[in-house]
């Protein structure tokens, strides 16, 4: 049954492409939110001791949260493969900070856990893994040490809100747009 918006009539199809394109930017709006409280750095006081020592802290801790975002980002995007021990002994190892102090500190001043960011990272991984057609989604649950197809593809859903073949359709018929605009 085709609707009828802005005096235009969408198909389901249309209605489907537009709700997945909806969540997959809320979804990078979230992200982007999440990377500017990483990347944030205070600013000292002019002189004011007590406010000054405060903000050294916080610069300390902001610091450290960066630290444990490039070493996440590190592990999940520059290396071919991750890791086998477990990424809270790897993060402590690189960090030499004990797990539990590092994720008090990076929730704290992310409002997320260090877990939730290396999940919202291997699914970012999966997308640019999925847009370069290289590797099938086994190869790519194989590559990132997920036990399954299964459990990428939930764990992708219920990041992005849509599956993985979803969205590489969508991707498609991006490409197919782009090319036939003369941009590809």
């Amino acid at each position: 049954m085709n609707k009828q918006k802005n005096g235009l009539l969408e198909t389901p199809g249309d209605v489907a492409l537009r709700s997945a394109t909806q969540t997959v930017n809320g979804l990078y709006n979230s992200t982007t939110m999440a990377k500017d409280i990483v990347e944030k750095e205070p600013e000292l006081s002019n002189g004011n001791p007590v406010r000054s020592g405060l903000e050294l802290l916080s610069s300390k801790s902001n610091m450290l949260v960066k630290k444990v975002s490039n070493v996440i980002k590190e592990m999940i995007f520059n290396s071919d493969e991750l890791p086998e021990v477990n990424y809270s002994d790897y993060i402590s190892e690189k960090l030499h900070h004990d797990y539990t102090y590092l994720s008090n500190v990076f929730s704290k001043i992310t409002g997320t856990s260090i877990q939730q960011f290396i999940i919202i990272n291997r699914i970012e991984r999966v997308k640019k893994l999925l847009l370069h057609d290289e590797l099938n989604l086994t190869e790519i649950s194989y590559k990132l040490h997920y036990s399954s197809v299964a459990h990428l593809s939930n764990q992708f859903k219920k990041i992005t809100g849509i599956t993985p073949t979803y969205y590489m359709q969508m991707k498609q018929t991006e490409r197919t747009c782009l090319e036939n605009l003369g941009y590809l």
